[in-house]
């Protein structure tokens, strides 16, 4: 029990500790939480196209029903944003993917998703670690059944109705967009819905592939480097480049000019697409940009700042009735839709705020009007079980000032945020996923976000050991 330990957005591990009988500890816990929360409905159960996923699944959907829950699954590994959707649309008791998200083929994962359709707060997903034991089924009698349903079409409809209610008709008859599923859920889901939309495709790595390539299915630059040569060249029609990671719930933009376009400029692009036509606040986590911040403060709205991981976005999405909601590492949804992260969902978005004015164009155009901003992240090795000591050491080390400039505020919501006086920031928080500490840092160009990267890593090597 004590190796299944549920972080950031679920338990990920290698398949030496993501076993079998663990898997099935989980649903035995998942199935004991429901009953003891007295939730009725079926459970949607999905997973991503690692090899071993639809097994895993199909484990946890035999102790599901053996507590005495119906369960509804896929056809075929689909995007993670669908079973959310499909929890909120069915009315579900909640749901479970099999994902390791954007991690290597060797490992894999489960998540729990609360019958709100949200990420699982941590009070739920502790409920969830107390409760995980041996399989204990009822009695035959009493055994729910499995069926296969489609997840896509109600997923599709509602993305483009939401689309539509917040910004207008579609317009993207006569685009050309380049995508590529890095071999994961998002084939035959994102793609057919930009289709559905209007637009021609160009597809690459839109096969299964359960070892993605031989990669991590990471939508980062270096493993984008097709698709960009693809979009930034003159000679092919594609306006636009999308992608998402191994079960489809991020995203990631290429653009002619750009190449690689940062989600953090994407955020800052499509907050100001939404205020066209709508308002509301934004939800932004701390290691996101403070561009973010200066486009709602132009339109007079407010900002609200979280902790990194999509729960709390999520939560601070419902308690201010936000418009959007987003974090750096390309994780964004709207109000309206689901709480949680849609990468499907995000690409028509991004296709159609391209059709109305090229992306590249609003970018320069908001860098303009609000200054350039340039953000980057370091990561620091830290056994898992050395992280709240190195911090707490940290938090006596904190300097007056930073690369030059003075310290003017310390935001403690995640880790250390120091805001500089010259609207410089540096933050430093332990990754929930990887035995790390993340350095983060935001300036006005690349030599100084070095800068402050190399002063972030010198406050912690002494730190570490």
């Amino acid at each position: 029990m004590e190796t299944i330990r549920f972080g950031t957005d679920g338990w990920r591990a290698t398949l030496e500790e993501f076993t079998t009988p663990r898997v099935r500890m989980v649903g035995q816990a998942v199935g004991t939480y429901l009953r003891d929360e007295d939730l009725e409905g079926s459970v949607v159960i999905g997973y991503d196209a690692r090899e071993t996923s639809r097994g895993f699944a199909e484990e946890l959907a035999r102790v599901v029903c053996a507590n005495g829950f119906d369960v509804i699954m896929p056809e075929r590994d689909r995007p993670t944003p669908l079973v959310a959707h499909a929890i909120v649309e069915r009315e579900l008791a909640g749901g479970l993917a099999i994902t390791a998200s954007h991690n290597p083929p060797e490992y894999n994962g489960v998540k729990f998703i609360p019958e709100d359709g949200a990420p699982a707060l941590p009070e739920v997903t502790d409920a969830i670690a107390d409760r995980l034991a041996e399989p204990d089924p009822l009695p035959a009698d009493e055994h729910g059944t499995v069926r296969e349903v489609d997840l896509t079409t109600p997923h599709a409809d509602a993305t483009v109705d939401r689309l539509e209610e917040l910004v207008g008709p579609l317009g993207l008859d006569g685009q050309t967009v380049a995508y590529d599923a890095m071999h994961g859920s998002g084939r035959g889901t994102t793609d057919a819905l930009l289709e559905r939309a209007g637009a021609s495709l160009e597809c690459l790595r839109c096969e299964r592939d359960p070892d993605f390539g031989g990669g991590a299915p990471e939508p980062a630059p270096e493993n984008l480097e097709a698709l960009a040569d693809l979009v930034t060249d003159d000679a092919t029609e594609p306006t636009l480049g999308i992608a998402n990671d191994g079960d489809a719930d991020r995203i990631a933009l290429v653009t002619p000019e750009r190449g690689y376009l940062d989600e953090n400029l994407f955020f800052a692009a499509l907050y100001d697409y939404l205020l066209e036509s709508a308002s509301g606040a934004v939800i932004r986590t701390v290691s996101t940009t403070f561009l973010i911040d200066r486009v709602a403060g132009a339109h007079d709205e407010a900002v609200h700042e979280v902790p990194v991981g999509f729960k709390w976005v999520a939560q601070a999405m419902a308690d201010n009735d936000a418009l959007v909601g987003g974090e750096e590492s390309g994780g964004f949804t709207v109000r309206g839709h689901v709480r949680e992260k849609d990468g499907v969902m995000m690409a028509l978005f991004a296709a159609a705020m391209d059709a109305e004015e090229p992306l590249d164009e609003r970018v320069d155009r908001l860098l303009s009007e609000h200054g350039t901003v340039v953000q980057n992240k370091r990561s620091v090795a830290c056994p898992d079980h050395e992280k709240s000591r190195v911090l707490s050491d940290l938090e006596t080390e904190i300097p007056d000032s930073v690369a030059g400039t003075d310290v003017d505020d310390v935001n403690t919501a995640d880790g250390f945020k120091l805001q500089l006086t010259d609207g410089s920031w540096l933050l430093i928080r332990p990754s929930g996923t990887e035995p790390v500490l993340r350095v983060y840092a935001e300036a006005t160009d690349e030599p100084r976000v070095d800068e402050l990267l190399g002063a972030g890593e010198g406050l912690l090597e002494p730190l570490v050991e």
